[in-house]
C-alpha cells in the first residue's frame, strides 16, 4: 500500500424527507442567497424541487434558478450560470439532480470568482483557488459527484469533453441523499448509473500496487452490493431498500475511499469521454461498451488480478491450472450482467461508427496530458484504437 492523504469533508444527510433540511444546511455553510441549478422537469415531478424551495423559503433564503442542464453538461450553461450568479449576487450554489447538474454547479463555482474564462481552469492554465460553496440534493445514483473531487464539462466550441484538475476544494459542502427521489427514474437511466458506479470502482480496483487487500475488499463488497441491488430496482422501481443501497454505493464508489493507497487507472473513462462527446450517449452506456473491451485488451498484464475479480465479484470457479480461463469467465459475466440490465455492448449499439475511431483518438491527444493514459497499462494512440476496435 502506498502513502496517502484522504480528506472527504462533505456532510451527508441520508434518507427519506431529508430535503427539508436544505435551508438549514445552506445557512450552516454560510449561504445567504442561492443559485439553484437544475435539469429538466424531473425534479419537479419527483418532489425534490418543491421540498428544497419550501425549505429555503422557511429559512428566509432567497434564490435564483438556472434550469435546462443536459446530460454530458455543456459549457454554455456554465457561462450562463456564472453571469446569473454574479448578476443576482448569489453566494451559494445548490444543485438538484445528478452528476451533470452537480458538475455544472461545480464549474460555475470555480468561474464566478475568476476574472478569466472558466475553461482556463479545465485547460490547466489557471489553478483552482477560490470557489463558491456548493450543496447537493441528489436525485440520480450514478456519477458520485456529490462526494467527489472532480467534475467534467463539454466545451461546445470544439466539442471537447474534459475534466478539471482534481482537488478537494470542489467537494460539496453537503449532500442530501433521499433514495425515494430515484424511484421514478427510467430503467435505462438507472442501469446507466449502475454501470457508472461499477466503473468508478473498477478504475481503482485494477492496479499495479501490491498489498492493497483492504481496499480490494471494500471495492468487492460495493460491487457485489450494486450487482445485487440493480435487478431489484429495475424489477420494482419503488424498492426503497435497493434504491438506498445504490445511492450510498454510488457515493462510496467515487469519494476515493476505495482508491486510497493504490495507483488508479481511469483509461476507460478517458476513452469513453470521446464517445459521449461525439455521440452524446449516456456516460454509463459508453462505459458499458468501453470497459469490457479495455479488460480484454489489458488482461495479459495481470491475469491473476482478473481471476481474483472473477472469483470474488462474479462467483466464478477458480481454475488454478488455467487462471486465464477464470479471468475471461469474469469478463464474460460482467458483459452478461450489463446485457441483463439493458446496457449496450458494442459501438454500433450506441450509434458509434468504426470510421470515427481515428477522430476520437486524435481528439484525446489534444487534451492536457493527452497520451499515454491509464496507469494499470499505459495506453497510447495505437492501444486506444485497438480497444475501440475490440468494442465494435
Amino acid at each position: 500500500m502506498e502513502n496517502f492523504a484522504f480528506y472527504s469533508p462533505t456532510l451527508f444527510a441520508f434518507g427519506d424527507g431529508e430535503a427539508r433540511r436544505s435551508g438549514e444546511l445552506v445557512r450552516q455553510f454560510g449561504g445567504h442567497k442561492v443559485l439553484l441549478v437544475i435539469g429538466g422537469g424531473s425534479v419537479k415531478r419527483n418532489g425534490s424541487y418543491d421540498a428544497v424551495t419550501a425549505s429555503l423559503k422557511e429559512a428566509g433564503i432567497p434564490y435564483s434558478e438556472l434550469s435546462g442542464i443536459q446530460a454530458n453538461p455543456r459549457s454554455g450553461k456554465v457561462y450562463e450560470g456564472i453571469d446569473l450568479c454574479r448578476r443576482e449576487e448569489c453566494d451559494f450554489l445548490l444543485a438538484i439532480g445528478g452528476g451533470s447538474v452537480i458538475d455544472t454547479a461545480k464549474a460555475i463555482s470555480m468561474g464566478v470568482p475568476y476574472d478569466g474564462d472558466f475553461w482556463d481552469i479545465f485547460a490547466g492554465k489557471h489553478p483552482i483557488e477560490t470557489i463558491l460553496p456548493v450543496g447537493v440534493v441528489l436525485t440520480i445514483a450514478a456519477a458520485g459527484s456529490e462526494g467527489s473531487d472532480s467534475c467534467v464539462i463539454t466545451l461546445e466550441e470544439g466539442n471537447l469533453k474534459w475534466g478539471c484538475p482534481k482537488t478537494d476544494v470542489i467537494r460539496p459542502k453537503f449532500a442530501i441523499l433521499d433514495p425515494s427521489y430515484t424511484c421514478s427514474l427510467p430503467a435505462y437511466q438507472t442501469a446507466s448509473g449502475v454501470t457508472d458506479m461499477l466503473a468508478h470502482i473498477m478504475e481503482r480496483y485494477f492496479t499495479n500496487t501490491k498489498d492493497v487487500d483492504i481496499t480490494d475488499r471494500l471495492g468487492e463488497a460495493l460491487m457485489k452490493t450494486i450487482i445485487a441491488a440493480a435487478p431489484k430496482a429495475l424489477e420494482n422501481p419503488g424498492d426503497y431498500a435497493a434504491r438506498a443501497d445504490l445511492m450510498w454505493a454510488g457515493m462510496l464508489a467515487h469519494n476515493n475511499l476505495c482508491g486510497t493507497g493504490r495507483a488508479q487507472d481511469w483509461a476507460s473513462h478517458q476513452i469513453e469521454h470521446e464517445l459521449s462527446a461525439l455521440y452524446d450517449c449516456a456516460h454509463g452506456a459508453g462505459l458499458a461498451v468501453v470497459m469490457p473491451a479495455w479488460m480484454e485488451y489489458v488482461l495479459p498484464h495481470d491475469v491473476n488480478r482478473f481471476a481474483q475479480f472473477a472469483v470474488r465479484v462474479w462467483d466464478c470457479e477458480m481454475d488454478f491450472a488455467h487462471p486465464e480461463v477464470t479471468a475471461r469467465a469474469g469478463i464474460a459475466r460482467f458483459r452478461a450482467f450489463l446485457k441483463s440490465i439493458g446496457m449496450p455492448l458494442t459501438l454500433s449499439d450506441i450509434g458509434a461508427r468504426a470510421e470515427d475511431i481515428p477522430t476520437m483518438t486524435a481528439r484525446h491527444g489534444e487534451k492536457p496530458g493527452g497520451f499515454p493514459l491509464g496507469r494499470f497499462v499505459k495506453i497510447g494512440p495505437e492501444e486506444m484504437t485497438s480497444i475501440l476496435h475490440l468494442a465494435e
